[in-house]
């Protein structure tokens, strides 16, 4: 699918100029930094080298001190507390977190993640149930929740009190919990909005050893799970975010917990983890358990004190992945034959798909490859317990979550954000908000919109490409949305010897511009350029630098995101 180039809005220059000569950069490097709001020497200091004293104080967040309280309460009088979350990667880790770091601080704690199948998403009665019949009178929900007005007001009819820890938009009226710690609810003056889930969860954490007087040691331990959710919930990475991801980093290439090393060895990646490998290795095996078996699998894998049960936990939940992988490319096959059969349904502006045999567990990974194919707002549906349950993706720029509202009075319920959701609705209303979708889809998305776009930060030559250039891009990472490795224009470069086609969709080989060295380069999925690079034709192409690795020889290679061959 051919993509459009945007480049990104010009910047104060004069910034520009002062800011590399400060840092002792190359412009164009100076000029990706102003761009992302980074002018002053300071602030590229608090960039370049984050620090966790720069956190904020976890007690900014509306309801953190009641939440404190009520759980002193639950551990000095030996009540039983169920720690309650998600089936996916950022419910699991932030479960994980919060139950290993309590249970520190008292014997009466349990963990408790729905299941997907026959609870669907979030609080659900079986599980308040579960709850009451146990003797559990204090649940701690995370990554789940501000939604749950209905299922918090009957835990408190049962004497269950509930203390919200959430990150997605609140509805009109919060659940009457005994605290709601969610920096989206509109009465927080939290200075960031954008902590994942268990984010949240480590904040609770940090404000309990702050009332206690505990080491920092006692939470900043599992700042490597804390990473993982924010890798696979696609948070901005940024502000407390890019602090959290950069130290989460650093632990799980040195000494992360059991569960996850377990994970890693299992996954044969030897090299040093980035937040990509983390995204595309880590996270799918975690959500695996959730999608395939049940969620608690990954948390019982993530809270192991042993290395073989970790190891063993980690291989059966790799087992489960590899289902996964069977699964989901059998049901995009299948959804992808929908909609190729169908023009009406090709020629709109939305997808909107159903079979009641597709595996809930997997809907949503279908819905990001259909996304990926169609490119516009997409929604896989299937059928569980009577109802009709799905999972929503959306394209970059458009607001998914405020065109599902419109079509709220047809669903059960729904829930998530801009880019991502989830929904049930009754059978009987399919047709009606399919339609209804459809209409406001087309009514508020641009053409610009439904065509994948790149961001160019600059136009670079080839010759300005060092060692130095790159180690400095290199210290830009962790790399994620709000901060995507910086991408390059260059014009006018021409091949060099031939280019050679691996797994029949990528593209290998190398170029340069007059005056310049040569660079290697790769091209991800543009093997059909292999007979359109010709020796003696310019073209141009947008691109990251990375370092590439290879039998322990390092070398600068051009990661090529698109080309646009010369006239």
């Amino acid at each position: 699918m051919k993509k459009r180039w945007v480049q990104t809005a010009e910047c104060n220059e004069e910034a520009v100029i002062t800011l590399a000569k400060e840092l002792n950069i190359d412009k164009s490097l100076a000029q990706v930094l102003v761009q992302r709001g980074i002018e002053k020497f300071d602030q590229a200091k608090d960039f370049f080298r984050p620090q966790m004293a720069k956190l904020h104080d976890p007690f900014l967040m509306k309801d953190m001190d009641k939440a404190i309280s009520r759980i002193d309460e639950a551990i000095n009088t030996a009540e039983r507390i169920l720690i309650y979350g998600d089936y996916d990667v950022d419910g699991t880790t932030a479960v994980a977190l919060t139950y290993s770091f309590f249970r520190k601080h008292t014997e009466n704690i349990q963990y408790y993640i729905p299941d997907r199948h026959k609870e669907g998403y979030g609080i659900s009665k079986i599980g308040i149930d579960y709850a009451f019949a146990n003797g559990y009178t204090l649940i701690i929900a995370l990554d789940c929740g501000i939604k749950s007005v209905d299922k918090v007001e009957y835990a408190n009819t049962l004497g269950i009190d509930f203390i919200i820890c959430d990150h997605h938009l609140p509805g009109d009226e919060l659940p009457p919990a005994i605290a709601v710690l969610d920096p989206k609810r509109p009465d927080c003056m939290y200075p960031f909005k954008e902590l994942a889930g268990c984010g949240i969860g480590f904040k609770l954490a940090q404000a309990f050893c702050m009332t206690h007087k505990l080491s920092v040691s006692e939470y900043e331990q599992y700042i490597d799970l804390v990473m993982v959710s924010i890798a696979a919930d696609i948070v901005p990475i940024e502000d407390e975010n890019r602090i959290l991801a950069y130290y989460g980093l650093i632990k799980l290439n040195s000494s992360p917990c059991k569960g996850l090393k377990a994970l890693m060895d299992i996954s044969g990646k030897s090299k040093v983890y980035t937040l990509t490998d983390v995204v595309f290795t880590l996270a799918p095996r975690i959500n695996a358990a959730g999608r395939m078996d049940h969620g608690n699998e990954a948390v019982k894998m993530l809270i192991c004190d042993e290395d073989s049960a970790a190891m063993e936990q980690s291989e059966f939940i790799n087992l489960q992945n590899s289902d996964r992988k069977t699964s989901d490319q059998t049901i995009t096959a299948e959804a992808l034959a929908l909609i190729d059969e169908c023009n009406i349904l090709i020629s709109k502006k939305t997808t909107v798909v159903f079979n009641q045999k597709w595996n809930k567990g997997v809907i949503g990974i279908v819905a990001s490859r259909l996304t990926e194919k169609y490119y516009r707002p997409t929604i896989v549906l299937t059928e569980s317990n009577g109802l009709l349950t799905g999972s929503a993706r959306s394209v970059a720029g458009f607001d998914l979550y405020k065109a599902l509202l419109g079509c709220q009075d047809l669903m059960v319920q729904f829930g998530g954000h801009k880019f991502a959701a989830g929904l049930t609705m009754k059978p009987e209303n399919i047709e009606a908000f399919t339609e209804r979708f459809e209409a406001i889809v087309s009514a508020t998305i641009t053409e610009d919109l439904l065509c994948p776009e790149i961001k160019i930060d600059t136009e670079i030559a080839l010759s300005q490409i060092t060692a130095k250039f790159q180690r400095i891009i290199a210290q830009m990472a962790p790399f994620g949305p709000h901060n995507n490795a910086p991408i390059f224009v260059t014009q006018n470069v021409m091949l060099v010897g031939s280019p050679r086609v691996l797994s029949e969709k990528h593209l290998k080989f190398s170029l340069k511009q007059l005056n310049s060295s040569s660079f290697g380069c790769i091209g991800f999925g543009l093997a059909e350029y292999e007979k359109l690079l010709q020796p003696n034709r310019s073209f141009t192409v947008c691109y990251t630098v990375e370092e590439n690795v290879w039998r322990d020889q390092h070398s600068l290679q051009l990661n090529i995101k698109a080309i646009e061959l010369d006239n």
